[in-house]
């Protein structure tokens, strides 16, 4: 048995992506996840990005993304995080190991049946509207050596979704 657990760790929006890639740091909602609550530092953590995230779901798939690794475990924010309207109360930091160019990645629809955790699940999309979904051993290495090919400078990657995504500035005053 592996001395840590790989999980999908699935980004639905843009700019929850800029903001892990920037800064290091998942963040999570205030609703218990059971699987939120199991990660661990040392886990491994294949980023996803759905295939509505950056609001164009005819144009974009849903992909592996990047690599990386828990640096510690979740914790209550002291102040919670807002990103894309949504609330975050708790997180943990990351370290990003590596991470595919804006808008590609490893395509995961065509793997459904070659993956352990999505196989024989029709409606696999919908198993990805959790933060967190637990991969087995196997799925983890056919999906880092189909995501490794893809990857090169880390810095300038995430340089490329810093300048890409642009945060949607909210004004105070409209509710």
């Amino acid at each position: 048995m592996a001395d840590h657990n790989t999980y999908l760790l699935v980004l639905g929006e843009r700019e929850a992506i800029r903001w892990v890639v920037t800064t290091g740091r998942m963040a999570f909602p205030a609703t218990p996840r059971r699987e939120v609550a199991g990660l661990r530092e040392g886990d491994r953590l294949l980023l996803v990005s759905t295939r509505g995230a950056f609001h164009n779901p005819t144009r974009d798939r849903t992909r592996v993304i990047g690599a990386a690794t828990a640096a510690t475990t979740v914790e209550p924010f002291d102040d919670p995080v807002v990103l894309a309207g949504r609330v975050f109360s708790t997180g943990c930091s990351i370290k990003l190991e590596s991470l595919a160019p804006y808008l590609d990645g490893v395509e995961l629809a065509p793997l459904v049946e070659r993956l352990d955790a999505l196989r024989g699940h029709p409606e696999w999309g919908m198993m990805l509207r959790r933060p967190l979904v637990l991969v087995s051993d196997a799925d983890e290495a056919l999906l880092s050596s189909l995501l490794a090919p893809l990857t090169s400078d880390l810095a300038h990657t995430i340089d490329e979704y810093e300048s890409r995504i642009v945060p949607v500035r909210q004004n105070p005053n409209v509710t």
